[in-house]
Order: structure tokens, then sequence, then C-alpha cells
């Protein structure tokens, strides 16, 4: 007989959700859902204060060059120190320079360049924070649950952002740029203040290495000894840069001469984010054994809404495929992240992380600046049918390593590196 005791003690949440597991998906939901808001604040803000579309796109480009510049240090650091310190550190830089910017645009007349340094050392916190919170995420579940434990909080994440981008607009709107900004802030705050609790105090700190040089070469080893590694990094390379450029410049000009403009196109763009979240959603139930090769089939549709773009389709079409496109590069998402999971050992995550979001970004801002010309050179639609067609070169060419489609889900462990690492964690069952 079951007894208001008994039901007392059971866990209230999966075993794979443990303390750090729970704490690191709160404040990742928090911290994406305002990031997303304000990154709709921070161009209404520049427009507000006179700037044109030039000037929104180099406070835009701001954030990006230094997460450029300081990803692979980033990733070198947070494998040097502890990962949640990091994080912190990152989170207070973060909502320190969305305050400023915030009380400037509040107090009316912002300057440009103020706008461009305060996003700067956004970008900059975010080359730091992101390979410590990816490394701090694969070391936080362990066993056969790691897949769906991170389809969970990908699922979160995708739905802050969809419902970030939706709000943030809607409160732009209603109450302006700055008070965005302001929430933004406040986001970082409760966001670091929640990762200040991650319970790593009982580990041992990670021996002294051979300096920040010796850190990264290791981690280049690493990296480019798996050649299913380094191919699909490369991969993502050219994907996200033309997927980039198709998104940022192709598809809102074609809204706006064949589709009715931005009121269509953002209907696109939230039926992207909703299939993210359904993609999320399938990946807690489905475990497909040959990761690496599910995920990448997967990419193939990614090229759907750039040949959708150039034809161009109605709208209730796009949106169809645009959701498409999200459901299936969240499969990829959560297989890759279960990949690195079990593949690559601890004290190396966050600096192999660093080199595959190093990779993923790198010429990003080179496809985005090329695309006017591109338009201008060979045409609108010629342009989009060379993003699509690139897309699927790349991962046609991705599936020729034989690594890609040979690996295979284990239900062990995570692999454990040479030394402790200084946030290393038991399995996640025990935590708390």
């Amino acid at each position: 007989m079951t007894t208001a005791d008994d039901r007392s003690r059971r866990p209230r949440r999966p075993a794979w959700a443990g303390r750090n597991y729970s704490l690191l998906t709160a404040a990742a939901f928090l911290t994406n859902g305002g990031s997303q808001a304000a990154l709709i604040a921070s161009a209404f803000a520049v427009l507000e204060a006179g700037g044109d579309s030039g000037d929104v796109g180099l406070v835009a480009a701001a954030r990006t060059l230094p997460l450029v510049l300081f990803l692979l240090i980033g990733g070198a650091v947070a494998d040097r120190l502890p990962r949640h310190r990091v994080m912190v550190a990152a989170n207070a830089l973060n909502c320190v320079s969305q305050g400023v910017f915030a009380v400037l645009v509040l107090a009316g007349e912002p300057r440009l360049w103020q706008m461009t340094l305060l996003t700067a050392l956004g970008g900059t916190g975010q080359a730091f924070f992101s390979p410590a919170a990816e490394g701090m995420l694969l070391s936080s579940v362990h066993g056969e649950q790691a897949g769906r434990a991170f389809a969970v909080f990908r699922m979160a994440m995708q739905g802050a952002a969809l419902g970030g981008a939706a709000l943030g607009g809607a409160l732009v709107a209603a109450v302006g740029p700055g008070w965005v900004l302001a929430a933004d802030a406040a986001a970082f705050a409760v966001a670091g203040a929640l990762r200040s609790f991650l319970d790593v105090s009982h580990i041992p700190p990670r021996a002294p290495g051979g300096g920040m040089l010796a850190d990264l070469r290791e981690g280049w080893r690493e990296f480019t000894g798996r050649p299913w590694l380094w191919g699909i990094v490369a991969q993502f390379a050219v994907a996200n840069a033309v997927i980039g450029a198709a998104d940022a410049v192709y598809g809102p000009l074609v809204a706006r001469d064949h589709l009715g403009g931005a009121g269509p196109w953002g209907l696109a763009l939230a039926f992207f984010g909703a299939g993210t979240v359904g993609g999320a959603l399938l990946m807690t139930r489905w475990k497909p054994r040959r990761l690496l090769l599910a995920g990448t089939l997967c990419v193939f549709p990614m090229a759907l809404p750039a040949a959708a773009l150039a034809i161009p389709v109605p709208v209730g079409v796009l949106c169809a495929v645009m959701f498409t496109a999200g459901a299936t590069v969240e499969v990829f998402g959560v297989s890759w992240m279960t990949a690195l999971h079990q593949e690559i050992p601890e004290d190396k995550l966050s600096r192999v992380s660093a080199y595959d979001w190093f990779g993923s970004v790198a010429l990003l801002p080179v496809a985005t600046s090329l695309a006017g010309p591109a338009e201008s050179a060979f045409g609108r639609t010629a342009a989009l049918w060379g993003c699509a067609a690139l897309i699927v070169v790349v991962t046609a060419a991705v599936l020729c390593v034989p690594e890609v489609r040979g690996l295979r889900r284990r239900t062990t462990s995570v692999v454990k590196g040479s030394g402790e690492s200084a946030d290393a964690e038991s399995p996640v069952g025990g935590l708390g």
C-alpha cells in the first residue's frame, strides 16, 4: 500500500535531470529568451537613434567579431578554470553591458560608437561563456539517457527563443527598446545567480597544465584527430554561412518583393522556431543507433528554405518548409551533442566545443557581407539556388567520412580524460 510519505519521497524529476542539469536548463531558458528579445530591441534602438540599415549591421557585426576572436581562448580558459565561474563572470559582463545599453537608450540619444562598444563587450562575454556552458552541460549528464536530456535542454532553449522573439517584438512596440534591454540585463543577473549554485565543490582542482598555448595545442590535436569531428565542423562552417546569408539578407528581400512584407517573413521564422521545438520533442523519444548518420541525413532539408525562397513559393508552403527545416536541424543538434558527450574526454570538452563554435561562426560575417555583391553579380534567384546547392554538396561530402556513417550510440558513460576536470560530476541521479 502506498502512503503519503512514500509519495512525498518520490523524485519530482527524472533521474537524469539532476540539480546541476536543472539549474543549467533554467538559466539557459532565461538568457536565451532575453537575448532573442534584445536582438530586436538593439536593432530598433539604433534606428530610433537615427541610424540606418548599415548602422544596424555594424552593431550586429560588433557582437560577431569578438565572438570569433576570443572563442578559442574562451575554450582553453573554461577547461583550465572551474567552468561555472567562467559562466558567472561572462553573465556578469553581459548584465553590465546590456544594463548600460538600456540606460543610454532610456536616457535618450545613445551614440553609435557607444552601442557598438557595448555590443562588442556582450560578444566577448559570449565567447567565454559558450565553450564553458557546453562543456558544463555535457559533463552534467551521464548514461543512456543523455540524448533525452540534451533534447529536453534544446527544447527549452528553442522554446525560449521562440517566445522571446515574439514577446520582444511586442514589448519594443509597447514600451520601447530600452526597457527590453533592461529586462535582458536582469535575466543575465538571475541566470548568473542560478549558475553560481552549480555543485562542483566536492571535485578536486585540476592539476596545472603547461600554459594557455599548450592547452590550445592539446585541444587542436583532439579536434583534428577525429575525422568525424572536423569533417562536420567544416560542413557547418559552410552550411551556417550560407543559411545565415539567406535568412538575414535574401529572406527579407524576397518577403518584401513577393510575399507581402515583414509579417509573412516573421511568420515563416516563427514556424522554423516551432519546428525546432517539435524536433527536440521527437528526440526525447527517438534514439538513432548511428548518431551522426541520422543527424547528417537530417541536414539535407536545411537546403529547402533557400530553394523555396528562390522559386519563390507561397507563404503557406514556405512556413511548412521552415517547420521541416527546424525539426530536422534539431535531430542533428541532439545527435551531435550526444556524440560529443560520449566521445570527447571530459577535461577537453570546452576546448573542443570552442573549435566547434569557431568553425560554426567563422564564415558567417564573410557570407553575409558577400551576399549583396553575389546578388548583383548573379541575381538573387541564382544566389539562393547556390546557397541550397552548397548545403547539399557539403552534406553529401561529409557522408563520405567512414566515421560519420559508422559512429554508434553507446550506453556507457562519457570518456574520461587523463586528469580530473575542475567540474567533473558524479552521475546526475546522485546530485543534489
